[in-house]
């Protein structure tokens, strides 16, 4: 039995995720804005954005060895994010919680990572960050989702002496609250193709950059 640790898992992929790995008999806990009792797995309060709740939330997994961290939540960004016109107060925020919460996350849990025995840290980022995407819309989005795929390379080399791999997975275009109703794929298919991938994560593969479908793709 692994734990594993996902934030953003009050809905969508990340409480997708929980149920996965709950449902085949790993110790999961949550961290959400609003935690559901119902949920069918712990759940903790957690804003990844905040210092003190990501300490509280951190002290709430005692000193038990984490196996699995999953930094899932995240922010589409404001409304007005073209680089003719944005909204630098939402800028700011996406940057917040996308690029800077999961280091921030990161780094509170590297002393339960490091008593497991091969760690692994994963961040669901987007193609939408990937350099070789040359498209301009929702810029502030992603930015912040390049900048977190710098950072997976710069954990993957600190953390690759102490046996912990870091990856950067792509989740697809999902049918949830930020990815719309007319998405490619099911939360379920996501889900599924990103536990496989952490699943298959190894310090050979790390510091790459993932589809759910276990595909590399460019950064």
């Amino acid at each position: 039995m692994s734990k594993v640790v996902i934030s953003g898992a009050s809905r969508g992929i990340g409480r997708q995720l929980a149920r996965l790995y709950a449902a085949r008999g790993d110790a999961v806990t949550g961290g959400a804005r609003k935690p559901d009792a119902a949920a069918g797995f712990t759940e903790q309060a957690l804003e990844v954005s905040e210092d003190a709740s990501v300490r509280s939330f951190a002290a709430g997994l005692d000193s038990d060895p984490v196996d699995v961290l999953i930094n899932n939540a995240g922010v589409i960004g404001p409304d007005r994010q073209s680089t003719l016109d944005m909204d630098f107060e939402g800028f700011a925020q996406a940057l917040a919680v996308n690029t800077i919460a999961p280091l921030r996350l990161t780094q509170a849990l590297l002393p339960n990572l490091r008593k497991a025995a091969g760690g692994k840290v994963v961040i669901i980022s987007s193609f939408m960050g990937s350099l070789s995407h040359a498209s301009s819309n929702q810029a502030a989005y992603r930015v912040s989702k390049a900048g977190v795929n710098k950072l997976v390379q710069c954990l993957a080399t600190d953390l690759a002496a102490e046996g912990i791999a870091v990856a950067s997975i792509h989740p697809g275009w999902v049918r949830t609250d930020m990815g719309g109703a007319n998405a490619d794929i099911s939360v379920e298919e996501s889900a599924a193709g990103i536990q496989r991938v952490i699943d298959s994560l190894t310090l050979a593969t790390t510091g790459r950059f993932w589809n759910y479908d276990g595909k590399a793709l460019a950064w």
